[in-house]
């Protein structure tokens, strides 16, 4: 029987095993229960591994870096224009372009971590003007990435500021959604950038996966 493999539904699989395995092991008093989970979280490890570039050993202690029960993380991303054009920032750690953002920290609100995110990133005090969108990263063009998470787009405008390179970004920029330099995917799409833009210049209720 020939089997084709789909990265995406494998993905999903070995996620949905590492989340069944991680509130296993958070909530589970029987021993032999708990060498079960653990022996199936060293099997999805190994699943991944064979379909990644990372050995099934880094991936195994990724895995074990979430505790308790497992939920989504969550990523904010700013979108702020400046006439007909969007700013985008350059990630050191892969070269690629993206909207500035991040993970959002315990204690923080979503608002608050996008307002921090923009003076880390990009040097800039902004205001949100709007939650333009809440997405799943899975049901998006996204490349397979671990943790899952849901990302919020917040429109955003520069008080002040000043952009000066750092630790986390090597520029930044402002392009025409015709001209868009190499997206980092992981982070936001083409497709996103430009139904972002639409929600702004027609705006409507925020959207939502």
């Amino acid at each position: 029987m020939k089997m084709v493999m789909d990265k995406n539904c494998w993905f999903k699989w070995i996620s949905e095993l590492q989340s069944l395995c991680q509130a296993g092991l958070a909530y589970s008093k029987d021993s032999y229960d708990i060498e079960r989970f653990q022996r199936i979280e060293q099997i999805a490890a190994q699943m991944a591994a064979s379909c990644s570039s990372q050995s099934a050993n880094m991936i195994h202690e990724y895995f074990q870096v979430e505790k308790g029960y497992p939920t989504p993380k969550v990523d904010v991303r700013a979108v702020i224009l400046q006439e007909e054009k969007i700013l985008l920032v350059k990630e050191r750690l892969d070269g690629l372009w993206s909207l500035p953002g991040g993970w959002v920290d315990v204690s923080e609100s979503p608002s608050e971590a996008m307002i921090r995110e923009v003076r880390e990133e990009a040097g800039y005090d902004v205001k949100i003007i709007k939650l333009l969108a809440v997405w799943d990263k899975l049901k998006h063009d996204h490349p397979p990435q671990w943790p899952h998470s849901y990302k919020l787009f917040f429109y955003a405008y520069i008080l002040s500021g000043k952009f000066e390179p750092n630790t986390e970004i090597l520029d930044l920029d402002y392009f025409p959604l015709n001209q868009l330099p190499k997206l980092s995917i992981h982070r936001v799409t083409q497709k996103q950038i430009e139904r972002l833009y639409q929600l702004i210049l027609n705006p409507t209720d925020t959207q939502y996966d």
